[in-house]
């Protein structure tokens, strides 16, 4: 974008010197750096709204192709009717057959044997180490 080679750049610095004077260079320059900042952040918030821009563009592409092709899959395999639809999971209570008796799933499960629940052993005291050894 902005081409400066290291000759064009001493040619500035040396005619901000002479202009500038030694004294008020440092300010100056503080103020530049200022207001260079302020437009890159410019620049930065105008990318950065365009980028947004064209991410939203295109997500609405996107959500144009996808509603298309879920119209197509639909138009292909059309709904069925509730009463053509096969439950997935039989009768919780089918009607018992005249010929047999009802029986009763539901019942409490039987237990066998109560389990046996002991008390916790407490740890038995520290062995002191042995001072007639020594």
């Amino acid at each position: 974008m902005l081409d400066f080679n290291f000759s064009e750049m001493a040619v500035v610095a040396l005619v901000a010197l002479v202009v500038i004077g030694p004294k008020d260079l440092p300010k100056a320059l503080r103020v530049i750096g200022y207001w260079v900042g302020k437009a890159r952040g410019v620049a930065r918030q105008f990318r950065a709204g365009f980028d947004e821009m064209v991410r939203e563009a295109e997500l609405a592409e996107m959500e144009k192709k996808w509603q298309a092709e879920n119209e197509r899959i639909m138009r292909e395999h059309p709904a069925l009717s509730p009463s053509a639809i096969a439950p997935a999971l039989p009768d919780a209570d089918p009607a018992p057959d005249a010929d047999q008796a009802p029986h009763d799933d539901h019942a409490a499960p039987v237990m066998v044997e109560t389990p046996v629940v002991a008390p916790a052993q407490l740890p038995a005291e520290p062995q002191q180490p042995d001072k007639a050894a020594s």
